[in-house]
């Protein structure tokens, strides 16, 4: 791992001056009825009241923000399933540059609807038989552009850090932070801040059971590639974590707990219910893991950070009625 850390509390402090006023500041909810179901006292950070539904929006604003003029007039690349898409499709019309961004021909429909509406240019690709990361590299150097990828750059990651140190701010210290984790810069980020902020903290990422990548690397020491995962929570459908992120997450993060297809949907559909939360399947991660028991936390003071909401009203409605068919939504 390096010496020095990839980003510190000053990155992520200097990351929230250049969001304030772009970024929302979003609302921490908290459920009486989860409480009593987990013996613990939950914060909800909630991702999903942010600028194009999810938390990306903070990362690509700040990593775009900080290109020089002559960059910005070249125009960036981006490589997503949809979130970072999107964020990134925002910040650079805000920021007045263009954006070039490859999807899987899967993504879901909303997330390229909405990607394109923001005015960029959207390409699509095989998420089975590609790597789009070598793709946007591709990409960016054959039109001069700057590659902005989803959660292996320093700025990036800084900005997903933004989390956490606005629900500290608002919580107070928390015994438990817990995460989802798909490529792994929302936890890097948010365990960077959480640590300092919270002495003592346990930092527990959630991820798919079919999208194990980095509790097979934290298991195993070293990164750990598996191949590309079959589940509804598209956003964590990654093969191997980041370079980056992995030797932040190796360091700072205690747990890694895994949830099922069916566990994500009882807890988007308990959030929908019980507190009027529309989530998509990642962003429920966390609180499918209190509810179904894989992370037991009672007496203690735990923060979610539900990440994102972006999800058609009918694939949220197939979900939570109780579809069978878990596909990719």
């Amino acid at each position: 791992m390096p010496s020095d850390p990839v980003i510190t509390l000053d990155d992520i402090r200097a990351s929230a001056a250049r969001l304030a006023g772009v970024a929302h500041r979003t609302p921490v909810f908290t459920s009486r009825t989860l409480d009593e179901r987990t013996g613990a006292t939950v914060f909800l950070k909630c991702e999903n009241f942010q600028r194009v539904g999810a938390f990306k929006f903070r990362g690509a604003y700040n990593a775009i923000a900080q290109l020089t003029a002559e960059q910005r007039a070249r125009g960036v690349v981006a490589w997503s399933s949809g979130n970072h898409a999107q964020a990134v499709a925002l910040a650079a019309r805000m920021l007045g540059t263009e954006a070039a961004i490859l999807m899987p021909d899967d993504a879901p429909a909303a997330k390229l609807a909405a990607t394109k509406g923001y005015g960029a240019e959207a390409i699509t690709y095989d998420r089975y038989a590609e790597d789009r990361t070598v793709l946007g590299e591709t990409l960016a150097r054959g039109r001069g552009r700057v590659a902005i990828p989803p959660y292996e750059h320093p700025a990036v990651m800084a900005g997903q850090g933004t989390v956490a140190l606005e629900l500290l701010e608002e919580t107070g210290p928390l015994d438990a932070l817990i995460v989802p984790i798909g490529g792994g810069g929302l936890m890097a980020g948010c365990a960077t801040a959480a640590t300092v902020l919270s002495p003592g903290v346990a930092m527990i990422g959630v991820e798919p059971v079919d999208g194990n990548d980095t509790a097979l690397s934290m298991q195993a020491g070293h990164r750990v590639r598996i191949p590309v995962p079959h589940t509804i929570a598209d956003a964590q459908a990654a093969e191997i974590p980041g370079e980056l992120t992995f030797s932040v997450n190796q360091r700072l993060v205690d747990e890694i707990v895994l949830v099922s297809d069916a566990d994500m949907v009882a807890a988007m559909r308990f959030l929908f219910d019980r507190m009027k939360l529309v989530v998509e399947p990642t962003g429920a991660g966390p609180v499918a893991a209190l509810l179904s028991g894989q992370v037991r936390l009672r007496g203690k003071r735990v923060g979610l950070v539900i990440s994102g909401g972006n999800i058609s009203s009918a694939s949220f409605c197939r979900l939570i009625e109780g579809a069978a068919d878990f596909e990719t939504v």
